[in-house]
Order: structure tokens, then sequence, then C-alpha cells
């Protein structure tokens, strides 16, 4: 097996490179022909993923977070060089996903796991979404989320991790109102005041929340929520609602799959691409089928694919 590891040195809280290395010294015990390219700056992981394409490659292993599988993923689509991962990141929902363990703290050989997994995985196709001309693989998010992504400050979420996102959400949440919006679904159309949309390719969302449990990753379908209201108590009613998943069965949420969305907002709100903020609103977000080969471990949690 030939692949390009796609490095993201500014990925999670420290260095790991001696973690990545003991991985990648696993693989080539296996057999496999590695090389490394190091990111420096936005987008260099598309570049490296579409050079692994062009010089015929096999997988290209993320190595960071969910940003760099997404960039990543966006080199690849439409190949058929398939995306693996080493978890370096901070959250890593892709790799959680999957059931890949990320490189927690007091996991200090998941790196070594998720090379495993990569060794003795197999290969499933899976959908992507695209927003405005932009694949996800994850998650398209218009309102309250983006504009939380775009509050935190790279060097807040390398000290803090996770936590960064917390303080940020407050804060932004606070002050954050609902928005007249107009969605077109499939050519059907809704007018809402929402405080946030989300385009959903898989399940999970930030982590620990099954935002889109009905979602499978191979359906031809995105998973479209509307949260509707306006102001701090509908947002924190919202988010005690998810946390305890009972959010598909508030009222003011609603719940489509779709191929299609067309995003209209009588003022921009921001919108984020598997939690990297891209643009504003107006947007058209589709799905492509079968866009990403992807590798998978054995054994997968349930209901990710139709046929699982």
């Amino acid at each position: 097996m030939k692949a390009q590891v796609i490095f993201n040195p500014n990925a999670g809280q420290r260095d790991r490179r001696h973690e990545l290395k003991a991985a990648m010294a696993y693989l080539e015990d296996h057999g496999w022909q590695l090389t490394l390219k190091e990111t420096r700056g936005p987008e260099e992981a598309t570049t490296y993923a579409r050079q692994a394409v062009a010089e015929g490659y096999n997988v290209a292993v993320a190595t960071g977070g969910d940003g760099t599988v997404s960039e990543v993923a966006n080199g690849l689509a439409g190949s058929e060089v398939a995306l693996g991962m080493f978890p370096i990141g901070t959250t890593n929902v892709w790799a959680l996903q999957m059931g890949i363990p990320p490189l927690w703290p007091l996991r200090q050989h998941s790196l070594l796991e998720a090379a495993k997994v990569l060794a003795k995985g197999h290969i499933r196709r899976v959908d992507l979404g695209q927003v405005n001309g932009r694949y996800f693989l994850l998650w398209a998010g218009v309102g309250l989320d983006a504009k939380i992504t775009e509050e935190v400050e790279p060097e807040a979420k390398k000290r803090l991790g996770a936590l960064a996102f917390v303080i940020a959400g407050i804060m932004v949440a606070k002050e954050f109102a609902g928005t007249k919006v107009q969605v077109t679904i499939d050519g059907c159309e809704v007018k809402r005041r929402a405080i946030l949309i989300v385009a959903s390719n898989a399940q999970l969302y930030a982590g620990i929340m099954r935002l889109a449990a009905q979602a499978r990753l191979d359906d031809g379908l995105l998973d479209v929520l509307i949260f509707e209201g306006q102001g701090f108590p509908a947002t924190l009613r919202h988010l005690f609602s998810v946390l305890t998943n009972r959010h598909l069965r508030d009222p003011q949420v609603e719940y489509y799959q779709a191929r299609r969305v067309k995003i209209i907002s009588a003022k921009p709100l921001s919108v984020h691409a598997d939690d990297e903020p891209f643009t504003t609103t107006p947007v058209e977000i589709g799905v492509v089928p079968g866009a990403l080969r992807v590798v998978v471990p054995q054994t997968l949690p349930p209901g990710l694919f139709t046929n699982s």
C-alpha cells in the first residue's frame, strides 16, 4: 500500500511527532510505503491530497483534526485515492464517528491503534456534502455555530482545546438573535426565524452530540435541521434538548432529509464547512453521492451505512 501522510503540525494542543513516527513505523513494518508531507498554511493539505491523486497513491492519511480531514477530502473527492486518518486534533469528530480512537491525554498509544485500523481496515464509499462549491464530510452550519467558529482564535484553540469553543459559544450565544430565513428543501420552500441550520452528512456533532441519528454516510441524502427561535433562552433550550437527545421532539426543531438546500436570510449569516469558517448566506448546499473512498475499521459503529 502506497500512502501519503499529510501532517498538520498545528493540530491539537501539543507536538505529536513522536507518536506519529511510531505509527508510521508500524505501517512500514506491515509493508506500507509512506511519504510525509507537512502543511504550513490553510488549504495546503488539499494541495498535497491532489498531488497524491496525481502521483498514484492508494491512500492519503489526514493527520490532524476535522479541518485537516476536510481539506484532504476536498483534494480526494471524485478520485480512487482513499482517505485515512491519524486523529490528533481538538475534537476529532470523524474519528469518533468511525470508532477510531483519537489521541487524547489518557490514550498515549491511540495513534498506534489508528495505524492498526489503516493496516487491517477496509474501504467504503461515502457521500460528500457541498456548500457553494466546497466539499464537506461531516456537516455545514449556518448561523450560531458558524459564528462561534469565527470567534475562536487559533491561539486559544491551541491553548484551551475544546474549552475555547465553550467560551466563545457563551459569548456569542448571549448576543445572538434569530434571523428570518427562507429555506428551499428539494424545491419546497419554508420561511422561519432560525438560530441555527445544520446540513449533516454524519450522525455526530461537536464530538458528543448525536444530532442526526438517522443520517447514513452513503444514502445520497443530507439530514437538515432547522432550530427556530430568538434570543439566548431559545438557544439554551435547544442546547439542552440536543444534549438530552430530545431535540427531534421539540416543535421548534424541524428535520428533513434532502438532496439540495438553498438558504437565503434577511441579513448575512455566517457559514462553516466541517467547522471551518467559509462564507455567508446566501448558500446552496447539496450532496454528491459516493464521492469519497475512506478507510474504515473492520468493525464499525452500527447504523452508519445503509446496509449496516
